[in-house]
């Protein structure tokens, strides 16, 4: 049985995309998880709280961006 490059090729992106965005879904969670619960034990430190977590959901994200970089590449260029 002889698979079709074609699908070897959109399962690796599907298999991108899906791993790749796992890891930042997860580290988003947890930075949200984090910064409530530093805002409800300090409820004055909230400005300094959310500007650091807008950085790092940021980052985070970023992780995500270039695992759908990568998978347009394997669908569009591959």
């Amino acid at each position: 049985m002889e698979i079709d490059k074609e699908a070897i090729k959109l399962l690796a992106a599907g298999l991108a995309i899906g791993l790749g965005a796992i890891g930042p879904g997860i580290g988003i969670g947890l930075v949200g998880l984090g910064g409530a619960q530093a805002v409800g034990r300090n409820p004055e430190a909230s400005g300094v709280v959310l500007t650091n977590m807008i950085l790092a959901i940021a980052f985070a994200e970023a992780v995500a961006i270039y695992a759908l970089v990568i998978t347009l590449i394997l669908i569009f260029v591959v």
